[in-house]
């Protein structure tokens, strides 16, 4: 039943064009553009080099907690899951069949996108261990912040919201404009923020060839447990 609704789901989002210009196009444009106009300035090196890892968090934020977030939030204004709950499916394997959806359309991002960086010269470095370990708690920061705003929130606000909160973190999460142009103060904050520890720990590992970042999986870490805490115990069916 789980793999049923999960195949469903994928379904479901990837022939929505809302969701597909939220989740493919607008990163792959965000990647070709600023990596092939000097708009940022990213520092030393090819400028491909910096952006790349961001765009990949960029795509996670934009599936895992926009797209999940709008879309469950209807799901939840127009009775759909009432009715699900109300299914044979335990609400338990719904939330499962959702997390699958996300991970697979993540998949098919992270391939796009990689190829797309590679064709522009990307060169990666690091190991595949750590982008993996950053990849999925990412994806659990994201998922448990977007199941609490879709649970919570009317859907009117909650497409509100997600958008706005997505703009903002494009803007300040280090995605496309490194953390070091912001003041000092700003700095310290924003370094705290899923999109920014995400986004700072692929470029270190992706750009740098460092190890494994402990420090930022600590900070997601820390977000996917608080995330998906409130919305177990926040998330309203009906």
């Amino acid at each position: 039943m789980i793999a049923a609704q999960a195949v469903l789901e994928t379904k479901m989002l990837l022939r929505n064009g809302e969701q597909l210009l939220l989740t493919v196009v607008i990163p792959t444009l965000l990647l070709v553009l600023f990596s092939t106009v000097d708009v940022v300035d990213t520092g030393d090196g090819a400028a491909v080099d910096f952006l790349a890892p961001g765009i990949l968090a960029l795509a996670v934020m934009s599936t895992a907690f926009t797209g999940q977030a709008i879309g469950t939030g209807f799901e939840r204004r127009y009775g759909v899951l009432k009715r699900l709950a109300a299914s044979p499916l335990p609400r338990w394997g719904l939330m499962t069949a959702k997390t699958l959806s996300v991970l697979v359309t993540e998949v098919l991002q992270v391939v796009l996108l990689t190829v797309i960086a590679l064709m522009l010269g990307w060169d990666p470095q690091g190991g595949a261990l750590a982008v993996v370990a950053l990849l999925a708690l990412g994806t659990a920061a994201f998922s448990g912040l977007g199941l609490l705003m879709a649970g919570t929130l009317k859907a009117e606000a909650t497409l509100a919201a997600a958008n706005l909160v997505f703009l903002l973190l494009l803007v300040g999460g280090g995605v496309v404009v490194p953390l070091d142009k912001f003041p000092d103060a700003a700095q310290d904050v924003l370094g705290l923020l899923p999109i920014a520890a995400l986004s700072e720990g692929l470029r270190d590992v992706l750009q740098h060839g460092a190890g494994m970042p402990w420090a930022d999986l600590g900070i997601l870490t820390a977000w996917a447990v608080a995330g998906l805490a409130a919305a177990g115990a926040f998330f309203r069916w009906e």
